[in-house]
């Protein structure tokens, strides 16, 4: 049984994800955690990973690690997001299972499903259809890592799950231009812009589709739910079960930010998929439920991009 005692190895933990989970389950109590930085442990090496294993002997795994990026870094670098997260999550998984360790939390993407799937995405769709092209090598991926876990599930009846969680924002989030998402880079944007006078901003795409958004912490809360119980199934979505379109965020955002100026939407920059909306009533059914408003989750994720400003690399867009 896990308890407060039981020692946690939480892959990823510098990261957005990680240091959100870390710091939930620092603040209930949960004392032995352990990560290694990127530069301390290479998870793309097999040998490394068997060995940090064999030397922490975790209780369990968390694997919040992964190489991510927006739709730039996913058609700009294919072979990288396909081959790095494969070389991550097996060596993880594969070195998890032939070291005894019987509970495993796999975190992937909503981006594993079909693009047009219907709506709201239910966990049977995966692999019924063809994926969004724009990140279907990260999507590719986390579906491995997905059947690698419930395969291990069926056949040695271990408690390995896989949380796939909507789109993630909050404390630690990405505002790189080249490499983040759509809702970090929008308020970097408006934030710069109205500091340059309040000038126009530029935003891909028409603003039609539609984005469900989950701020991290209620994330790492249902890492938690997941560790604590032993979940009936392999694999749940994890959201919020609302969404909005891209334009009605950019308002949203522009509003908390302060931005005053024009909005111009470059339509002939992709979309991407039409529309994302998690159906999360499995997780609803067992127990587990997001927190925190939209409204909220920006505005406490705006406060702390102006606490660390200054530790943003600054480069010219």
């Amino acid at each position: 049984m896990i308890n407060k005692n039981s020692t946690i190895y939480i892959a990823g933990h510098n990261g957005m994800v990680g240091s959100a989970i870390w710091r939930v389950l620092s603040a209930k109590g949960y004392i032995n955690l352990i990560g290694a930085s990127s530069k301390e442990l290479d998870l793309r090496k097999q040998k490394a990973v068997r060995d940090y294993i064999r030397k922490t002997k975790p209780d369990v795994i968390i694997d919040a690690a992964a190489k991510v990026g927006g739709i730039l870094a996913n058609n700009n670098f294919p072979y990288e997001f396909l081959m790095e997260n494969m070389q991550i999550q097996n060596n993880l998984i594969n070195e998890a299972h032939r070291l005894g360790i019987d509970k495993f939390i796999f975190l992937g993407s909503s981006c594993i499903y079909p693009k047009l799937a219907p709506q709201p995405l239910k966990e049977e769709y995966l692999l019924t259809a063809p994926l969004e092209p724009t990140n279907e090598w990260y999507a590719l991926a986390k579906i491995t890592g997905v059947k690698l876990c419930e395969a291990i599930r069926n056949e040695y009846e271990k408690d390995f799950v896989s949380l796939m969680p909507t789109n993630l924002y909050g404390t630690g989030d990405n505002f790189d231009l080249h490499s983040s998402h759509v809702l970090p880079a929008m308020i970097r944007k408006f934030h710069e812009a109205k500091e340059n006078n309040n000038s126009v901003v530029t935003l891909w795409g028409s603003g039609r589709p539609m984005r469900e958004f989950l701020f991290v912490d209620d994330m790492a809360e249902a890492v938690v739910f997941a560790l604590e119980n032993e979940l009936p199934e392999h694999l749940y979505n994890i959201g919020t079960g609302e969404d909005l379109t891209i334009r009605d965020l950019a308002n949203l955002v522009q509003k908390i930010v302060g931005h005053t100026g024009a909005v111009i939407w470059d339509d002939t920059k992709p979309d991407g998929t039409p529309r994302k909306l998690m159906d999360v009533s499995k997780m609803h059914n067992i127990g587990w439920k997001h927190q925190v408003k939209l409204e909220d989750g920006i505005q406490k994720t705006y406060n702390w991009f102006l606490q660390n400003i200054e530790n943003f690399k600054q480069k010219a867009f």
